[in-house]
């Protein structure tokens, strides 16, 4: 299962804190996907890759309730934690940079807060997205609600390209190789 976070509504499209809807949408677009189901509070859809099925969730709660819709649908449809992975804005990271984990903690993020609690475990995976340091504690909810400077959208372009490889590698080959080749 791979989960992309992100706020609905059009006036948080394209901002930071809805890269991980954008590396899902286009992820799904990539493996051929058509058409999604509104089931757990969430948009869900069926994929294959290599020989496998993939569920892509897009939590359709807002970013503080994403827990809602992954716990929902991983408790009906996987077994172990270990076969989901979030993908997630990350203002700890430099604009551009990946990081793939294995688990931990929530790192100040409010979605995989949310996540945390509502599957009762950290044994998930996820794929962090660096969208830049706010600055401020003060100008972070700003920060993540904003849209990219043009001349920051080439380096989220790449960014976004090689978490929808990172997500697939991942799941064809597992954390480590996926932490291997984009960490």
């Amino acid at each position: 299962m791979i989960v992309g976070l992100g706020n609905p509504g059009a006036q948080y499209r394209n901002t930071r804190h809805n890269l991980g809807f954008e590396v899902l949408e286009r992820l799904a677009g990539r493996l051929g996907v058509e058409k999604s189901s509104e089931k757990y509070q969430g948009a869900l859809a069926e994929a294959r890759h290599e020989g496998g099925k993939l569920l892509l969730v897009k939590p359709l709660t807002f970013m503080n309730r994403s827990g809602d819709c992954v716990a929902a649908a991983a408790r009906n449809r996987i077994f172990d934690p270990r076969d989901v992975l979030v993908v997630a804005d990350d203002v700890n990271l430099p604009l551009g940079r990946l990081r793939i984990r294995a688990g931990g903690s929530a790192g100040g993020h409010n979605g995989l807060k949310s996540i945390i609690e509502r599957l009762g475990t950290q044994d998930f995976h996820r794929l962090r997205l660096g969208v830049g340091p706010s600055g401020t504690a003060q100008d972070l909810a700003d920060h993540v609600l904003s849209r990219f400077r043009p001349e920051e959208r080439e380096a989220v372009e790449d960014m976004v390209s090689r978490a929808e490889d990172a997500a697939l590698l991942w799941a064809s080959a597992g954390v480590e190789r996926a932490m291997s080749a984009y960490n």
